[in-house]
């Protein structure tokens, strides 16, 4: 897969000429696509993502999927698509004069809440996963169940503390309801999202499925809060389970090493389950969590 420019690839896709482009760095923590901001020679200004590898190659293959099914105003326009051996591209409308959070005002939440009900009312494009049937995946407890080491070597809760909510946090996180008809991001966070004019826009749908939408919100509000946004059962006053079900997912994973392809998530994960697990204690009433000191 190209590192550099794919020049050849992206004149393909837009039916264009780049006549500037320039290299983004950042946005996400995933380091194998490379991303492009560019001129056209017609005066469009383009966003192209490339894939490095073969997961990243499908996730835009994923990306695409949607993008090309759905014209929604929480959507920036697909301009070109190009898939072969050589290369896997996926061209969009710029959004660099957009605002990304954080910062967040409160307004600005609210337009994030009102795009992702126009996702959930939209129809769904076929072929996507259920939600159900990423639940395995998803419910990180009775992993943290079965080699506890590695969540305990981050000194987020005690030995004792752990032995004693276990039970119950797997019993809300296994019997979460995640059916449902609705299409999901799946991956709502600010490096995902942007806000112009009054509309949020989502970006980065490789991960989008069908299900209960309830756990997009339940999902963004962790990363939200690390960002000073508000608490939060503010933004969902009862995740019914599904936060217990967010905090095991980080939980299974927090105390793991890193993948190569995304060095820095280990931390962000961590960040994310400081929030998601206090807050799955508070809905099911555990008592308050005594952590035995950051590792």
């Amino acid at each position: 897969m190209p590192r550099n420019f794919p020049e050849t690839e992206v004149a393909a896709a837009v039916g264009g000429v780049p006549v500037r482009w320039e290299s983004v760095r950042g946005g996400g923590y995933a380091t194998n696509t490379a991303k492009w901001t560019i001129d056209l020679d017609d005066g469009r200004r383009a966003f192209a993502k490339v894939a490095l590898d073969e997961l990243a190659a499908g996730w835009l293959r994923n990306e695409e999927r949607v993008y090309s099914v759905l014209d929604a105003s929480f959507l920036p326009s697909l301009l070109g698509w190009h898939d072969s051996g050589e290369a896997t591209v996926l061209v969009l409308e710029d959004l660099g004069d957009a605002h990304w959070p954080p910062p967040w005002a409160s307004d600005q939440v609210s337009l994030v809440v009102d795009a992702l009900e126009a996702v959930h009312a939209s129809t769904p494009p076929a072929g996507l996963p259920t939600l159900e049937s990423l639940r395995e995946e998803l419910d990180g407890w009775p992993v943290v169940a079965a080699e506890p080491e590695p969540f305990l070597s981050t000194g987020i809760c005690s030995r004792a503390w752990l032995a004693e909510a276990l039970p119950r946090l797997a019993q809300a996180s296994a019997g979460c309801d995640l059916g449902g008809d609705a299409l999901l991001h799946m991956d709502v966070r600010s490096d995902n999202l942007c806000i112009r004019g009054d509309q949020a826009l989502l970006v980065d749908w490789n991960h989008a499925c069908v299900g209960n939408p309830l756990l997009d919100l339940v999902a963004w509000a962790p990363s939200l809060r690390t960002e000073g946004g508000p608490e939060p059962w503010a933004l969902v006053d009862d995740s019914k389970g599904q936060s217990a079900l967010v905090a095991g997912y980080f939980a299974a994973r927090v105390g793991l090493p890193a993948p190569p392809t995304a060095p820095a998530v280990r931390e962000v994960q961590r960040l994310q389950l400081e929030v998601a697990l206090p807050w799955a204690a508070r809905e099911i009433g555990l008592r308050q969590i005594d952590g035995s000191g950051r590792a």
